[in-house]
């Protein structure tokens, strides 16, 4: 039988949770997205709120918020849940983070299917992954207050 020691030791890793929660919300992300994409927003472009969404943008955005919610949920029980901010203040920075990397994803699914001419649900993997590393300091520092000098103890 292998050493569990090992096993926990990885487990108490803040990052390792984080690629595991952030992981979560991408595994939902990108199949909401493959689903939405190819079988449910099935026409070139829809008029949302008076303005034209192509079909790729309107997937992104609804399996977008989906990977998010889920992230967050996870993020906030299982890898920082040793922050005193109150939810609803944890929530709000996260999904401010998020709608800037929404746009951000946006902007890099847009160039990799129309320039490189990736596959969707492949540049929407790549745009996500180029984002990543980013989104564990961001969200440590920014959306749960988390501050090294306090942490440097419980990070491994």
């Amino acid at each position: 039988m292998a050493n569990n020691g090992a096993g926990n030791q990885l487990l108490q890793n803040k990052f390792v949770r984080f690629l595991f929660s952030a992981g979560s919300g991408f595994v939902v992300d990108i199949s909401a997205f493959y689903i939405l994409d190819r079988f449910m927003f099935t026409e070139q472009s829809y008029m949302i709120l008076g303005h034209s969404t192509g079909n790729h943008a309107l997937a992104l955005s609804v399996s977008f918020f989906l990977g998010v919610l889920v992230n967050f949920l996870i993020t906030r029980y299982l890898v920082f849940s040793e922050s005193r901010l109150p939810f609803m203040q944890q929530f709000m920075r996260f999904g401010l983070v998020a709608f800037v990397g929404y746009f951000a994803n946006l902007e890099v699914l847009k160039l990799f299917i129309k320039y490189v001419h990736l596959a969707p649900p492949v540049a929407r993997i790549t745009a996500a992954l180029s984002l990543f590393f980013a989104s564990f300091f961001i969200h440590k520092f920014f959306s749960f207050n988390l501050s090294l000098k306090n942490n440097a103890s419980r990070n491994h």
